[in-house]
Parts: C-alpha cells; sequence; structure tokens
C-alpha cells in the first residue's frame, strides 16, 4: 500500500462550504465506518459482465425460445415423442451459451479487478491507495496529473490544478481550480494536483456512471448485431403471416389423417423458420473473442469492440509508452553558453520537485534529488503548454524564474541571437531521435506569491528568457514496435504516429521503427501548423503519417478528421493528454501501465503494456465477425428454404414435405455443429460493411434452390410410390435437403482446409450411420430409407448441389468483395 506524507492542516485556507469541512488530515476510522454504516459510500456496481441470473435470462427467456417449447407442447400432445426432439434445440442453445459466457465471466471479471481505478485517500492523517469503491462522504482525496476525479467534490488545497472538462461539458480548455472550486467526478487533472473532500459519491456522482457507462456488459451498436435483429424482426413478421395460413393448409390437407398430422406438419414449418442458433452464435463468438482475449492480457470493456477490431483500417498512435517504453530517463545535461552549472541544477531540482504524475519531472528529480532553493511560484506542466516554470529563491533573496518545456515552445520565434543558438542546439539532438528539454532563465515573476503559490488564470511564458541548458532524456524504443506495425502495414492498416514531442524526435523514432514513408525527422509535421478545419485537417493527414507537437484537443480532432473520412479509427495511448482521442476514437486502446483516466474511457486495455498484443486483437476481431457471417449463411438458407416449403404446402394443401424430427438431424448435421466450428476456425478476411446485404446475397439463392429441390424429390417420390404415404416423400426430402446442405457447407467452408474437409466428411459419415441402422433411422428419424429412395434422393440432391455451384461462382461468392471472400 502506498503512503505518502499529507500537507499540515494548519496550512489549509479556510473551509468555503458546507457541509462542514473535513480536516485535511482526513477522517478518523470511526467516521469512515459510520458513513459507510449510513451507506454513503462510492461502491457502485462497475461491470464487464452481465450478472449469473441475466447470463441465464438472456439465454433462456427468449421469445424464439418461447415458441419453441410451445410447439414442443403441442408435439408431445400427438403422442409422437421422437417429433418433440427439436426441444434439445432449446436445452443445448441455452446450456452452450450459459456455460460459455460464464466462464468468459469470470476471466473478464478477474482482469476488471486488476483494472481497477484506485484513489489516494487521506485517512487519520495518511493517504493511502484504496479502490474507488471505498470512497465515502466527506472523504479528502488526493489528485494528481493523469487521475480522472472519482467523485464530485469542492477543492481544498491546489497546486497549480488544471481539470479538463471536456468529456463532461465539452469545454475544450484546462480549467484551473483554485480552493472553493467545485470538481466533477469524471473529470481529468491535466496539470498540477490538489486535494478535495467528496460531497457526492456512489449514484450521485458523474464518475460512477461514466465508469460504469465505459465498462458495462453490452451488445451496443453494431452491423452484425443490427442486421441480425433485422432480420429476426423480418422472420417474426413472416411467421405471423405464414404461420396461420400454414396451420390451415394442413387441417384441410386431404395427406393428413386427423388433428396430429396436422399438428406435426405445421410444427415443422414453423421450427424450420425459426432461426434458433443465430443470436446464439453472434453473442457467443463475441464472448469467446473477448474470452481468448483475455488470456492474451487483453482486457475488453465492451464486447462489441471485438467487432470494430476487424473494421479498423487507421491507427494512431502515441509515441511514448506505445512505441517507446513509458519509462522515462535522464541522460545528459548541456550546459549553455553564459549559464552557471550549480544554478542550473538547483533549477532542474526545483522544477523536478513535487511534481507527482509527471514522469519527466520524476525522471529529473532522481537525477537531481536536493536543493538549497525553496519554490516562491510554480506553472505546472500542461500538455498544452508544453512547459512549466517556478519561482526560485533562497536565503539571499531571488534567484529568479526557471521555464522548462519543449525547446520550440520555451523559445519561439522571433527570438534573439543567444536563444537562436539555444534552439538550434536543440534542434541537432531531436534530429537524432533524442528527447531535449530546454531550460530557461528569467527576471520577471510568474505573478504568484509564497503565500498563495497557485496557477495564474491564463498563463503566459515570462519575457526575455535566456536558454541555460539542455535536458536529454531517453527512452527504449520497445523491441516489438517494428514487427506490429509491420503487421499493420501488411494488413492494409494505415498508421499515424501523433505526439506531443518535438517533430524531429518523433520522425527519427518513426523512421526508426519502420512507419511507411518516413525516413527521418524532416518529414514529421508540426501540429501548430495544422488547419482547424476538419475537412482540411483530413487531406493532410491523407498525405502525411507522423505529427509532434499534438496538443490534447489536436489529438480529438485528428481523429475526428479521419472518422468524417469514412476511415474506422484505433487510438492507442497510454497518457493523460490521450484520453479525449481514446474516448472518440471507435476503438480506444490504453495500456494497462497508463494513466487512470486512459483506461477508464478505452474499449480495450492491455493490462501488461505490450504493444504487441495488437496484431492479436486486430486479427481476433477479423476472426470473429468473419466466422460469424459465414455460419450465418448455413442458418438462414435453412430459414429461406423452410419458408419456400411452407407457402408451398399452403398453396397446394399438401403435408408439410418434412416432419420436426427431420429437420432436426438436417439442423445438427449441416447448420448445428459446422456452424460452431466453423465459428472457431482461423480467418483473417478484413471485415468489410454490408454484412446484411451479403447474407442474403447468398442465402436467398441458395435456399430457393434447396427447397424448390427438395419439395420435387417429394413430389416425384411420391408419385412413383402413391400407396406408400408422406413417409417416402419424407425420407426423399430429407436425403435431398442433406445432399444439398453438405455441399453448401462445403462452399461456405472455402478456402478447404484439411481441418474443414474433416469436418465435413464427419458430417457424411454421421449421417451414413444413421440412414444405416434401423434404430436410428425409423426409430428415432423416421425415415424409412430403401435403395430406390436413397437414389432418388441423393440424385435430386447433387442436382441441386451443381446449381448451388453455379449460383456461387456468378454471385462471386469467394471474389474479393463477394460473401464469402477469404479477404
Amino acid at each position: 500500500m502506498d503512503q505518502t506524507a499529507v500537507p499540515d492542516a494548519a496550512a489549509a485556507p479556510a473551509p468555503v462550504r458546507e457541509p462542514a469541512p473535513t480536516p485535511l488530515t482526513g477522517l478518523t476510522a470511526q467516521q469512515v465506518a459510520e458513513r459507510v454504516a449510513a451507506g454513503l459510500t462510492n461502491a457502485v456496481q462497475q461491470r464487464t459482465s452481465r450478472t449469473v441470473g441475466e447470463v441465464i435470462r438472456a439465454n433462456v427467456f427468449t421469445v424464439f425460445n418461447g415458441l419453441l417449447f410451445a410447439l414442443f407442447l403441442l408435439t408431445l400432445a400427438t403422442g409422437r415423442w421422437q417429433n418433440g426432439l427439436f426441444g434439445l434445440v432449446i436445452v443445448a442453445n441455452s446450456a452452450i451459451g450459459i456455460v460459455q459466457e460464464l466462464r468468459a465471466k469470470r476471466t473478464l471479471d478477474r482482469l476488471a479487478v486488476l483494472n481497477a481505478p484506485r484513489a489516494r485517500i487521506v485517512r487519520d492523517g495518511v493517504t493511502r491507495e484504496l479502490d474507488v469503491a471505498e470512497i465515502v462522504a466527506d472523504d479528502v482525496l488526493e489528485v494528481r496529473t493523469g487521475d480522472q476525479v472519482p467523485a464530485d467534490g469542492v477543492v481544498r488545497r491546489a497546486t497549480g490544478l488544471e481539470i479538463d472538462e471536456s468529456l463532461l461539458t465539452g469545454e475544450s480548455d484546462p480549467i484551473p481550480k483554485q480552493p472553493g472550486d467545485d470538481v466533477r467526478s469524471g473529470s481529468i487533472v491535466v496539470a498540477g494536483g490538489g486535494w478535495f473532500q467528496a460531497t457526492a459519491v456512489g449514484a450521485q456522482a458523474y464518475a460512477t456512471r461514466l465508469a460504469a457507462e465505459a465498462r458495462r456488459f453490452s451488445l451496443v451498436h453494431s452491423e452484425l448485431v443490427a442486421g441480425t435483429n433485422r432480420l429476426l424482426r423480418w422472420i417474426s413478421l413472416i411467421m405471423l403471416v405464414v404461420g396461420p395460413l400454414v396451420l390451415w393448409s394442413q387441417f384441410r390437407s386431404p395427406d393428413n389423417t386427423g388433428w396430429q398430422d396436422a399438428v406435426t406438419g405445421t410444427t415443422a414449418a414453423l421450427v424450420g423458420m425459426v432461426p434458433e442458433g443465430l443470436v446464439l452464435l453472434t453473442s457467443l463468438a463475441f464472448v469467446i473473442g473477448a474470452l481468448v482475449l483475455a488470456r492474451r492480457q487483453t482486457l475488453v470493456q465492451e464486447l462489441p469492440a471485438v467487432e470494430g477490431l476487424a473494421r479498423v483500417d487507421v491507427v494512431c498512435l502515441d509515441k511514448t509508452g506505445t512505441l517507446t517504453h513509458g519509462d522515462i530517463t535522464f541522460d545528459d545535461l548541456q550546459i549553455l553558453a553564459g549559464a552557471d552549472p550549480d544554478e542550473v541544477e538547483h533549477a532542474l531540482a526545483l522544477s523536478g520537485a513535487g511534481a507527482a504524475g509527471n514522469a519527466t519531472a520524476d525522471a529529473i528529480a532522481a537525477r537531481f534529488p536536493h536543493t538549497p532553493w525553496r519554490q516562491t511560484a510554480q506553472v505546472p506542466f500542461s500538455s498544452a503548454r508544453k512547459w512549466s516554470a517556478v519561482g526560485a529563491a533562497d536565503g539571499s533573496g531571488s534567484r529568479g524564474t526557471w521555464v522548462l518545456g519543449a525547446p520550440e515552445m520555451v523559445l519561439p520565434v522571433p527570438c534573439s541571437p543567444a536563444q537562436h543558438a539555444g534552439r538550434d542546439a536543440a534542434d541537432a539532438l531531436a534530429a537524432e531521435g533524442r528527447r531535449v528539454l530546454l531550460l530557461a532563465r528569467g527576471d520577471a515573476p510568474l505573478g504568484t506569491s509564497a503565500d498563495d503559490p497557485v496557477l495564474p488564470a491564463d498563463p503566459v511564458l515570462p519575457p526575455d528568457l535566456v536558454p541555460a541548458a539542455l535536458v536529454i532524456l531517453a527512452e527504449r524504443v520497445r523491441d516489438d514496435a517494428a514487427a506490429t506495425l509491420r503487421y499493420f502495414t501488411e494488413q492494409g492498416v494505415a498508421l499515424k504516429v501523433i505526439s506531443g514531442d518535438n517533430p524531429r524526435t518523433v520522425g527519427a523514432v518513426a523512421a526508426r521503427v519502420g512507419v511507411p514513408g518516413v525516413r527521418g525527422g524532416a518529414d514529421a509535421i508540426d501540429a501548430r501548423s495544422l488547419p482547424e478545419d476538419l475537412d482540411e485537417l483530413g487531406q493532410v493527414l491523407e498525405r502525411a503519417s507522423v505529427f509532434g507537437r499534438v496538443t490534447p484537443h489536436q489529438k480529438r480532432a485528428i481523429v475526428g478528421a479521419l472518422q468524417r473520412r469514412g476511415h474506422v479509427v484505433a487510438m492507442t495511448g497510454d497518457g493523460v493528454n490521450d484520453a479525449l482521442a481514446l474516448k472518440d476514437a471507435d476503438i480506444g486502446v490504453a495500456m494497462g501501465n497508463g494513466a487512470p483516466a486512459t483506461r477508464a474511457v478505452a474499449q480495450i486495455v492491455l493490462l501488461d503494456g505490450k504493444f504487441s498484443h495488437l496484431p492479436d486483437v486486430v486479427a481476433e476481431g477479423r476472426r470473429v465477425t468473419a466466422n460469424i457471417e459465414r455460419a450465418a449463411n448455413l442458418f438462414v438458407i435453412k430459414n429461406v428454404y423452410s419458408l419456400l416449403l411452407a407457402v408451398i404446402t399452403a398453396i397446394t394443401l399438401r403435408a408439410y414435405p418434412l416432419a420436426p424430427i427431420q429437420l432436426t438431424l438436417i439442423s445438427g448435421v449441416t447448420i448445428g455443429i459446422p456452424a460452431f466450428l466453423l465459428a472457431l476456425g482461423p480467418n483473417r478476411r478484413r471485415y468489410v460493411p454490408g454484412f446484411l446485404r451479403r447474407l442474403l446475397r447468398f442465402a436467398v439463392p441458395v435456399g430457393l434452390i434447396t427447397g424448390a429441390a427438395a419439395y420435387a424429390g417429394y413430389g416425384v417420390a411420391r408419385a412413383l410410390e402413391p400407396h406408400a404415404g408422406v413417409t417416402a416423400g419424407r425420407t426423399t426430402a430429407t436425403l435431398v435437403v442433406i445432399t444439398a446442405s453438405l455441399w453448401t457447407l462445403l462452399v461456405v467452408a472455402r478456402p478447404l482446409a484439411g481441418w474443414k474437409l474433416g469436418l465435413v466428411a464427419g458430417m457424411v459419415a454421421l449421417v451414413a450411420l444413421i440412414v444405416a441402422v434401423p434404430v436410428f433411422a425409423r426409430g428415432i428419424f423416421l425415415l424409412d430409407v430403401t435403395w430406390a429412395r436413397l437414389g432418388l434422393g441423393v440424385a435430386v440432391g447433387l442436382g441441386a448441389a451443381a446449381l448451388i455451384e453455379v449460383a456461387a461462382r456468378r454471385i462471386g461468392t469467394h471474389r474479393p468483395g463477394g460473401p464469402l471472400s477469404p479477404g
């Protein structure tokens, strides 16, 4: 547990609002216990998965399960138990869905605990890091740069505290906060730090609602889900129209000798039109995708992000913490002409002190830990300003004002010859890919005092700054960065490196890791020259790939400009300056060791901070979505031929050509088992919009061919054996559908790897076993197979298979952009 000293309570400013202020030493243990007993806690459920009860309800109590259960009861009433075996579909679908989702739930919940936000809470005079849920009303909390404010409250003490509320209000500028000001949960600390007293926690605090929104288990809008739901609505409406007609025709049919036959025929028609496994397959594929990624230390906080991953065509990368390790270290110090080395070291020690949450300041403080100087004023570093400043003094008086930051921001043009010399030296180092800060001295005060050393409302650079030293920091390029970027390039994904660092430094690093078209620092663009208009910005982004000196709001604008041009954008980052862009991106990817604010708004968190997981993440998204589309064809084809047979029988007043148990056999060997295995197989196809259009483009003609062939086989068998009744026709129709559907499975499974051929061969062997063993064929599946019926069924089925092959080739099924294109 991290424990640090707290500021002297006597130094705190006077309280400014009710309820009664808590001392800066925090609540006592007794006061905390009283508030916990009263329910005044921040314990609002935040979860990445549904509860066990929700999982069971979602998988059991569905409209189609209810319809199948009602039909199951009616079928049992006929006394033909075999035809009621389709009820096993309800049990199997529900059981598979529940078991798989509960497995994923355990894994996701366990990883969510590792990623749970923490807060620094002051109690009994000691600052402790505790879960956000442990905050109680009136707690005193410390916040630092990079934190997301976990509760509503009022500032008690601030040191250059700046908060970005754009996620809440849309206000783009950071807001300086002073004692007495309100802070809203969900906002982000972008500079400085301070202490505030929680006034609204739990359900009353905005942060818990925001975090719950970012982490909840939800199948929010996605093309796959929306297309599936639209298809289900169409099927439901069709069943409302066709169902009564089939029921009427079956009671009027001369082929049916009693109400039992009529109910059996109607049940078969309706069961065939129910897409019993389609919804399960879609949700299950998302869950399994999240589970696979979880095993690779990747937490999916919103399951539809799995689909979004497959659609990404642009990845925006922050440099620090993504292309490089986030551990910044001090490398070298170059004293410039005319500067006093001792003064420089004291100024750096003062600049590094008290800047918690700033990795650069931490690195400087580790190298220069002590100084006799004291701080008289401070402007903390922020990603928007890209500089910080301190006023210094010692026993002899003022030691001037010292500014540390990006050279081109500390010494903007035009500048004096001495300033030019400092800029030129910094540019030369940046061109080598080194991270450089410039320390400059001025005599003008910052406009603050020792009694109130807080950030001015609109801090500006002191005038007449003189360059004193160059601070060179070291970053290690990730060993896996080049291979990761090469993967994206090979997959046709564009790369955009957007960083707050010097453009020359960013360009040099980008060239080292192999960003296409970048040879060095000269190829990077200074973001200060970028247009504000999103259309104009989009044109620049199409031409260039590396940008330096990008502010947090420019990162957000870059994401918006790319989206405006039709791109699906993933944004990766680890710093607070990335949070806004992560929130707006189609897929936000945060590093597990990054700022709490970035992890809170990201849809995916790389828990171990390894950039090399990103190809796995994208590949898993492509596998899941491509396989869902591939397997969905099998379900919809059955719905189409079942609908066609229902319409034909309603018109002709003939018995329905298939019994319910025969449809169960067909569904099992040509749809259920194959679709589940296909959904788990490898697939690298990049997702292309138009899921439902492509699905219907293939499934409708194939379903019509299969249905027409089934009824033709049924009719021919009835004509050849007029005294055999419906048994001969249904046996033949079953064999026709199985033969045609197994060929369809071969078409859908292409390109045919060895395991796919084994899958089809296994289904053929299973059908042969059932047909050959009378106890299965007659006793269970009501098939009266003779050599004549077998020959007729297979012959008609092969004829249908030939037409299906022709249709698939005409449609261009496996050409790029086709319904089953391998990508």
